[in-house]
């Protein structure tokens, strides 16, 4: 949702009617996981993708007659179908996209989570008996009783429940009816943030790549000269103070990867000792083996276990023999997003 959101609201502002497509599963070599969104307006203009061009064409045209006769419909593509086929859709894999017209209410209701960086998700019955199917349940999985829409009576609690409960979107059966019910489950988490402590030459690419990745960026430095919208003119928030003080204005949540980049053990390594123990999903520290080995005993000292300190990745980054600024800057950034999707 977060990388068509502004084309919707443009839409939205014109009062253009617009079909929204989200795949809500996958099997074998789809290019894009459930949760991928393409949106179709009145106009024919497209936004956002749902397989990374194989099957775009196809899923406009249904979006459009979608928009003529107001029905939700469950498309399948794969290698067996012959009109998956014939749009390109020969890598392997196949998907099942629900297109539907995107309800006002609902769609204004998540933006205003997502906009306040709080944890949302829709929930979609996507299968099941026809009186049911495209009604949908939106909620702040933080705090459930802001919530909009109903599923059904008997419905509804195990859709908030399960909502909660889940951290990646997915197509999961929902108990409390009579016939089977599928609900596509829609999760919007806020967006991951970048804690870079030090604001050294490197951070000024690294935040500018971490941006366009989608990320909120954080600088950290109690050196005045380092921390400074002169030098980082794009940061959501610049802090000048020790990592003591700046990790208590936010906390480190498993939404949260930590950089240290000062050079300076008395900076890197307080923030280090705060993030290890924490639930960020990524920490890391610049510096060479050696320098690694002495910061790994400080820490240590420090009473950090052997648990937290086999979390911190040192030398940083993936090893892309980087040399400047911005390659360092890449292999961070890559290493990173790796280790966010679980790859080790």
């Amino acid at each position: 949702m977060r990388d068509i959101l502004p084309d919707l609201i443009r839409w939205r502002e014109h009062d253009t009617p617009i079909a929204l497509a989200t795949v809500v599963q996958t099997w074998g070599s789809s290019p894009r996981q459930a949760g991928a969104k393409m949106a179709i307006n009145s106009g024919g203009e497209i936004t956002g993708s749902v397989s990374g061009g194989c099957v775009e064409s196809a899923v406009a045209e249904e979006g459009l007659q979608v928009l003529k006769d107001g029905q939700p419909r469950l498309l399948h593509f794969g290698v067996a179908d012959e009109t998956a086929w014939q749009v390109g859709l020969a890598c392997g894999g196949s998907l099942e996209v629900f297109v539907e017209r995107l309800d006002p209410e609902h769609f204004d209701f998540v933006r205003r989570l997502v906009e306040a960086e709080t944890s949302a998700a829709t929930v979609t019955v996507v299968k099941g008996p026809q009186s049911l199917v495209g009604r949908k349940l939106s909620l702040s999985t933080e705090d459930p009783s802001r919530r909009l829409g109903d599923l059904n009576s008997g419905l509804d609690e195990p859709a908030v429940e399960r909502a909660r409960q889940t951290e990646q979107s997915e197509l999961a059966e929902l108990a409390g009816s009579e016939q089977p019910v599928q609900a596509f489950i829609d999760v919007l988490p806020p967006p991951p943030t970048l804690v870079i402590v030090g604001g050294a030459h490197i951070a000024i690419p690294l935040a500018e790549l971490a941006k366009t990745m989608g990320y909120r960026t954080v600088i950290v430095d109690p050196r005045r000269a380092f921390a400074t919208e002169a030098r980082f003119p794009g940061v959501d928030r610049l802090i000048p103070a020790w990592p003591g003080e700046a990790f208590r204005e936010f906390p480190l949540t498993k939404s949260t990867a930590v950089v240290t980049l000062s050079h300076d053990p008395k900076i890197d390594e307080p923030a280090l000792a705060l993030a290890l123990p924490s639930a960020a999903f990524y920490v890391g520290a610049l510096g060479s083996r050696t320098t690694q080995a002495k910061r790994l005993k400080r820490l240590r000292e420090r009473g950090l276990s052997g648990a937290d300190l086999d979390r911190l990745y040192g030398p940083v980054g993936l090893d892309l023999a980087a040399e400047s600024p911005e390659e360092i800057a890449l292999s961070i950034m890559a290493q990173i997003i790796a280790t966010r999707n679980s790859r080790a």
